[in-house]
């Protein structure tokens, strides 16, 4: 079952799920964020990755070469056209043992040709999310830090998992910050 603002609010601040936590939608003057009816809006840092060429790398997700990158830090990421960016979560996400969460892009930005993409957070997943953003326009795209950029919807199971995130010992657990692609 989807859960509500009123479930997400409790976790957040009894059990620590998201931290820091926004109680209500941060609207004015901003690409939304923060706590809705049904799910929460979570931020971009201002730290980035953009793809680059400039080296003549291949991308090999068996064998990740970060000279693919180039980092960027500021309160706003101009992403090339039809190019690609990293970024990461402000907040902190520790995802209990019966919930699934999904992330989707927001329309704000979908509507102008950018796309977030983020795997589901499993159950007993933590740490901060490293989110995937595609400008799939021909011309430069910004992306604001510290503002919306896509929202978590909280799916509870029925039962509880036999084998969480954490049972597995997953490559990506407790992530530190933006963290590039492994193969255990």
């Amino acid at each position: 079952m989807i859960k509500s603002d009123r479930w997400i609010r409790q976790l957040a601040l009894e059990q620590g799920m998201i931290k820091p936590f926004e109680e209500r939608q941060v609207r004015s003057a901003v690409i939304s964020y923060g706590l809705s009816s049904y799910g929460y809006d979570l931020r971009i840092a201002d730290e980035f990755k953009i793809f680059t060429n400039i080296n003549n790398t291949i991308v090999d997700p068996k064998a990740f070469d970060p000279r693919s990158f180039v980092d960027y830090q500021g309160p706003v990421c101009i992403v090339p056209p039809n190019s690609f960016v990293l970024g990461r979560s402000v907040e902190y996400f520790k995802i209990p043992r019966n919930v699934l969460t999904l992330c989707v892009g927001k329309s704000t930005y979908a509507r102008c040709g950018i796309i977030t993409n983020v795997t589901p957070f499993e159950p007993e997943w933590e740490g901060f999310v490293t989110l995937e953003i595609s400008n799939t326009t021909p011309l430069p795209a910004k992306i604001y830090a510290n503002e919306g950029i896509a929202q978590l919807i909280f799916l509870k199971g029925d039962r509880t998992c036999r084998t969480s995130y954490a049972d597995k010992r997953g490559k990506y657990q407790d992530q530190p910050g933006l963290t590039l692609p492994k193969v255990d």
